[in-house]
């Protein structure tokens, strides 16, 4: 493995765990969940976290979900793990502040990807409930994370943005 040296953004962001009802996933699934949605971000920011204090400066974005703050039927796993990320993000967000690091989150909502192509989700039924009538684009997620990896950025920190098209009804 060649190294490159270090990393001055981080933006973890894990595909989604299995689909189901509480009663009908598995232990494996809870610990696939486990595993993808937590651990794989807890152990990226533990990675890249000492060298970014080392350079007083870095940037950590999580790419959660709108459920992380409401619950979005058939995805109970998410809907467990991802708020717990946000006070991930909060916690680290107050350790590193005053080393010019900066820890936001992205709840991107509805977002027309490959994976809603291979769920064969209805699109346009899934428009239809987004205030915005429409579905996100990759490009509208990745404006606002290369916002937050930005100097300008520097006093965003400790924030979770929705970036759903209105979806989240709550504050």
């Amino acid at each position: 493995m060649e190294t490159v040296g270090p990393v001055d953004i981080l933006v973890t962001n894990a595909g989604g765990p299995p689909m189901g009802g509480f009663l009908e996933l598995s232990a494996e699934d809870w610990e696939k969940g486990y595993l993808g949605l937590w651990m794989s971000a807890i152990q990226a920011i533990q990675g890249v976290l000492p060298a970014m204090k080392k350079n007083k400066w870095g940037r950590i974005i999580l790419s959660t979900s709108t459920s992380s703050r409401q619950p979005i039927p058939e995805l109970t796993i998410s809907n467990a793990y991802r708020p717990g990320l946000l006070g991930v993000m909060k916690t680290v967000a107050l350790e590193v502040a005053a080393e010019g690091i900066t820890v936001n989150a992205i709840m991107p909502g509805s977002t027309h990807t490959q994976r809603m192509e291979d769920f064969k989700v209805p699109l346009e039924e899934l428009a239809a409930q987004v205030p915005t009538k429409r579905l996100g684009k990759p490009e509208e997620f990745a404006a606002l994370a290369t916002f937050l990896a930005s100097e300008p950025a520097a006093y965003i920190t400790g924030q979770a943005i929705a970036c759903d098209g209105g979806l989240i009804k709550g504050i």
